[in-house]
């Protein structure tokens, strides 16, 4: 009887267990996992500081399988591309995805403007590491500033002949400057050059300065830039934020005006007398001399052997063809 009773517990036991593994095995067929993965990484300039910027990175998370039930998250890391050093590491969640559906997660990330990145982003499901995708970025130091934060617009520039001589045209460029901002704008650097527009040799170049200038005002800065006459010119404006250049304009002075300047037309070629854009530094005058009395004494012996090498290779020569 004892042995019945343990052979009819075995038995409950055995069907116990075996229900409890069929009962796991249908939820699982019937509740498959969701199957997360990233179809494509965007990424765009939210915002451009002087000295850093502001990037919008977008991962677009795909699920292959069930519905998700929203634990999974985005990782975002972003690493130097010159030390290889982390620069910074986020996440964001997920939420909920459905069977065949694909979800966009932006995230924000502020980077300094020097330098090249990589930017990966994985997948976390349940503290699991799983799909991820990288790309890699430069030129951030190349990105103009966002005018609301510099504020300051070239709005035009005038051209004054001041003085002609036989040295060449003494030009005023009177530059309007304008702050579209709301703030009072900083004092900043600006560059002007005049490029002769043939040979694209640059005949002057000056600095001055912005000044601080109110919110809706114009004010007027002229620099006097001496170039030579009968030339073409494109003058150009940069506006720098420290190393950064935060905006350009240029216009064009036709000294020679029976010229067409259009770049996008054929323009008749012309002679284009270099010296008159020698730009004339310091010079060691004791040392040209010196380098004259020196090729004065080393030239005649020089030229002697030179010449009695070449007389008997003519003699040479000459005695090979009448034999």
């Amino acid at each position: 009887m004892i042995q019945k009773r343990s052979v009819y517990s075995f038995l409950i036991l055995l069907i116990i267990l075996f229900s409890a593994a069929s009962s796991g095995c249908l939820r699982e067929f019937e509740e498959p996992d969701a199957q997360l993965g990233i179809r494509d990484i965007e990424m765009a300039a939210d915002s451009v500081k002087s000295t850093y910027v502001w990037l919008n990175v977008t991962t677009y998370v795909e699920n292959w399988g069930a519905d998700s039930d929203g634990n999974a998250t985005i990782m975002l890391k972003a690493f130097s591309e010159q030390t290889g050093l982390l620069e910074l590491k986020q996440e964001a969640d997920v939420g909920p995805i459905k069977e065949d559906e694909t979800k966009a997660i932006s995230q924000m990330i502020r980077l300094p403007k020097s330098g090249s990145y990589r930017i990966s982003t994985t997948i976390v499901n349940e503290g699991e590491m799983g799909y991820d995708r990288w790309m890699t970025i430069s030129g951030l130091d190349r990105l103009p500033t966002d005018q609301q934060e510099t504020g300051i617009q070239i709005e035009g520039i005038d051209f004054i002949a001041r003085k002609a001589s036989s040295s060449g045209v003494v030009i005023q460029n009177d530059i309007y400057l304008k702050n579209e901002g709301v703030d009072t704008t900083e004092d900043y650097r600006i560059l002007v050059k005049a490029r002769e527009m043939d040979a694209r040799l640059i005949a002057d170049k000056e600095w001055t300065s912005s000044g601080e200038i109110g919110p809706e005002e114009t004010i007027i800065r002229g620099v006097n830039l001496t170039v030579p006459d009968n030339y073409n010119y494109v003058v150009e404006v940069s506006i720098w934020d420290g190393n950064t250049v935060v905006q350009t304009g240029e216009d064009y002075v036709q000294l020679n005006p029976e010229k067409v300047i259009d770049r996008d037309q054929l323009v008749q070629n012309k002679n284009v007398n270099t010296a008159d854009f020698v730009v004339e530094d310091d010079y060691d005058w004791a040392y040209e001399e010196y380098a004259e009395e020196t090729a004065e004494e080393e030239s005649p012996g020089f030229t002697a052997t030179f010449m009695a090498i070449s007389l008997l290779a003519a003699l040479y020569i000459i005695r090979r063809r009448s034999q």
